[in-house]
């Protein structure tokens, strides 16, 4: 069995996103913006070539630790980021005020 590689994930300030990388090339994005002491997350990409490798998941942990570790709270407008809070509840916690309903599951 193949063995999987892995993903690094750093914060590309300069363009806004967090970045994702698998042996040096970029594999995937989350744009986000920040307002108010929020970092608020617009698009989520993982390039075509890449999906199925774990790329989408990486970004969304890598990124909201790096909020939590900032003392942020987290905007999540992008549908991928809302989903993957959604699906790991421990992350809800780092959620703004107002946008909790996009993480919680309807009745």
């Amino acid at each position: 069995m193949a063995e999987r590689e892995s993903v690094a994930v750093h914060d590309a300030e300069e363009q806004s996103r967090y970045e994702a990388r698998i042996g040096g090339t970029l594999a995937g994005f989350a744009e986000y913006k920040t307002a108010g002491g929020d970092r608020v997350f617009t698009h989520t990409e993982v390039f075509d070539e890449f999906e199925g490798k774990g790329v989408g998941g990486a970004l969304a942990r890598s990124a909201l630790d790096d909020v939590k570790a900032k003392g942020l709270k987290a905007r999540p407008l992008c549908p991928f980021i809302a989903g993957w809070i959604r699906r790991h509840p421990e992350y809800v916690e780092l959620v703004a005020d107002g946008y909790r309903d996009r993480v919680t599951e309807k009745s």
